[in-house]
């Protein structure tokens, strides 16, 4: 059954590229910048792609963050928030492993104790700041129990006044259920959500994170992600070549290709990587610069060998990682809360952060890793 599935999917993909041939001829709309503002895109994306580096994802909503705080019994107060980024975002060394840092609002805003923007703190180290921009996902009528991504409104103000701040890339997060079929117009309104944002947050001088989460909720076989992410991608590439987004200035923040966390089956680091570069290969244009995975409740040590799995052979865009639970897991649980655990804390930040630098260069191992890195965070129906 596999195997006769994946055989029509080639044909689907062909048939689409047939279809659409001329959308991925449609990337050269750098005509509707200023040379310098197209220049700069294409600038911050590179840096953020640069080899052996990839993105902090710290852009929880206060609610999240607070669910975060109160694992280790701390209460959900903007000093404690504050407490918490500014021990991510002033640990020494993390611009060698780290690219990018993806900002909650108010993060983007505050200062550290000391009076030092946060801002500042990351370009110090040679971290592109960025900023999450959606305002969340809401239920989407006429569909099959499914979520669409609000914040479209009000957007090109927003990010101009965050480009002021410092801002200098964009992160936009909808979703896909599988269980939930997905059903065609879920589809068509995440990847025309996705281009919508995309085309503002260029026009404002922000490269746009372009993120359709597959959910990993369900039992289905990996077979059928690919499949649902063929569909998914070859609706946002479309829409993205209709709002004339320029492919050269964005990055990618796609899942991997996993079989559904409730499946009996567990999928090896080199199926994924196989059917993850399968997907890309067949709908991600060589001009978009790089794929930044999210870890979607993996654990830290399986989105680590997932990522080196995908890098052992050249791809033609910069493959690595934006990660947020599978970077701060254990960060959490090292510190407590506790002024005395900073430096402690601070360390196990940069083991993962060097060990995802190492996978993003296919390097990686996972000798002596811990049991709590190994742990997997998946949560049914999560919500950020």
């Amino acid at each position: 059954m596999a195997c006769s599935s994946f055989v029509k999917l080639n044909a689907a993909s062909s048939s689409w590229i047939a279809g659409h041939h001329s959308v991925n001829h449609r990337t050269g709309s750098a005509a509707r910048f200023p040379t310098r503002r197209a220049d700069e895109l294409v600038k911050t994306a590179k840096s953020i792609a640069s080899p052996g580096r990839g993105i902090l994802a710290i852009d929880e909503s206060n609610a999240t963050c607070g669910k975060r705080l109160g694992s280790i019994g701390l209460d959900n107060t903007e000093t404690n928030r504050q407490a918490y980024r500014q021990l991510l975002l002033t640990t020494p060394g993390l611009g060698d492993y780290i690219s990018g840092a993806i900002l909650f609002e108010e993060t983007l805003y505050q200062s550290t104790t000391d009076g030092n923007k946060f801002v500042d703190c990351l370009r110090d180290q040679n971290i592109v700041p960025g900023i999450k921009v959606d305002k969340g996902l809401v239920p989407l009528p006429g569909s099959n129990n499914e979520s669409w991504c609000q914040g479209l409104d009000g957007l090109a103000s927003r990010s101009a006044e965050y480009y002021k701040q410092g801002a200098r890339f964009a992160k936009w997060r909808t979703v896909v259920s599988i269980p939930c079929g997905p059903s065609a117009l879920a589809v068509k309104e995440a990847a025309w959500g996705l281009a919508r944002y995309a085309a503002i947050s260029q026009d404002n001088g922000l490269v746009p994170i372009v993120e359709p989460e597959i959910l990993l909720d369900g039992d289905h076989p990996i077979e059928r992600t690919l499949q649902v992410a063929e569909q998914v991608w070859s609706e946002v590439f479309y829409y993205l070549a209709e709002n004339n987004v320029t492919f050269e200035g964005i990055l990618l923040k796609p899942s991997m290709v996993t079989p559904g966390a409730e499946h009996k089956e567990k999928a090896s680091p080199d199926t994924i990587a196989n059917y993850t570069l399968t997907m890309l290969k067949r709908r991600v244009p060589p001009a978009v610069p790089g794929i930044m995975f999210l870890s979607g409740g993996q654990s830290e040590v399986e989105a680590t060998l997932n990522l080196n799995a995908m890098n052992q052979s050249p791809n033609p865009w910069h493959v690595s990682f934006s990660y947020a639970r599978a970077l701060q897991n254990t960060v959490l649980k090292t510190w407590q809360g506790r002024p005395e655990n900073i430096e402690a804390a601070q360390k196990s930040l940069l083991v993962r952060a060097k060990a995802n630098s190492l996978a993003q260069l296919g390097k990686y191992s996972a000798e002596g890793e811990s049991e709590e890195a190994k742990k997997g965070m998946f949560v049914k129906g999560y919500t950020y």
